[in-house]
Order: C-alpha cells, then structure tokens, then sequence
C-alpha cells in the first residue's frame, strides 16, 4: 500500500491553525468533508469516539487520528502541519505538529490496519519527519509523504 493511494495531493495542507485538539478535529472534520462529501459531524464524532479508547499521539510530535465509517467508500488520508504544536495528549505528552488523519470503510478492516501500519511507519522516520517540518509548501509536503528515502519513486509498504 503506498501513501499515494491514502492521500491525494489536495489533501495536505501546512500551517493549519489549532488550539486544541478538539478545535484540531474539527478543522480535520471540516477538510475531510470538503474532500469525501462524508457528513462533517459523523467525521468528528468518529475521531472522537476512537480517541476516547486512547490517544492516538503516538510521540514525538506526530498524531495519527483515525476511524472506520459505515459511509466511507474508500480509505481517504489528510495530513495537517500545524503552524504551532498543541497538547494532545500523546503517549509522551509533547505537543503535535504532525497529523495524518485516516478514515476507512466500516468492513475495512485488514486494509485499515495495513494503512495504520504504512503511516506509522512512515512517521516513525525521523528523516522524514525533520524534511516535513522543513517543506516550506503543500507539494513540498506531498513529495516527501509520497516519494521513498532513496527518492527513486513512491515507496511500497
């Protein structure tokens, strides 16, 4: 599974305003609706009810909120920069800046995980994540996101 197939060039976006998280949800709930046409308020809903099982701040500034939707036709993925870090409650309790937000069919379910897994991954990489919070645009942020550590093309799961 490549990250191309989650996330759409139109789907990144950098310096995203929030305060919180519950105000970072929304504007994720908001964006996504503008890109799947899936009720805004049933987005936001599923994020935080998956937050209520546990954080989904993984560490080291990333947050990767994610839910499955009876709705949803496809798994679609949005990732924010955000212009400041807030508090997020992640596992080491450091502020988020990066967030790859994930929604997935309802019967989803092996596909979920293995998109969860190519996210993860790709975020755990601190090359990757320090050439993120240096891109200076949306393409910018695209390309890293999308082209592989040896820069040969789009990296495979």
């Amino acid at each position: 599974m490549n990250i191309a197939d989650l996330l759409a060039p139109d789907a990144v976006l950098t310096g995203l305003k929030a305060q919180s998280k519950k105000q970072l949800l929304q504007e994720l709930a908001a964006r996504a609706h503008g890109l799947t046409r899936l009720s805004e308020r049933r987005i936001f809903e599923t994020l935080v009810e998956r937050e209520r099982l546990g954080s989904t701040g993984v560490g080291a500034g990333i947050a990767i909120p994610h839910g499955r939707m009876m709705e949803a036709k496809t798994i679609t993925g949005l990732f924010a920069r955000l212009e400041n870090g807030i508090d997020y409650e992640a596992v080491d309790s450091q502020p988020v800046d990066l967030v790859f937000m994930l929604l997935a069919p309802e019967n989803a379910g092996a596909d979920h995980l293995k998109a969860l897994a190519r996210v993860s991954r790709l975020l755990r990489d601190k090359a990757t994540c320090e050439k993120l919070r240096a891109a200076n645009s949306a393409q910018a942020l695209y390309a890293v996101l999308t082209v592989d550590k040896n820069g040969t093309g789009i990296a495979a799961a």
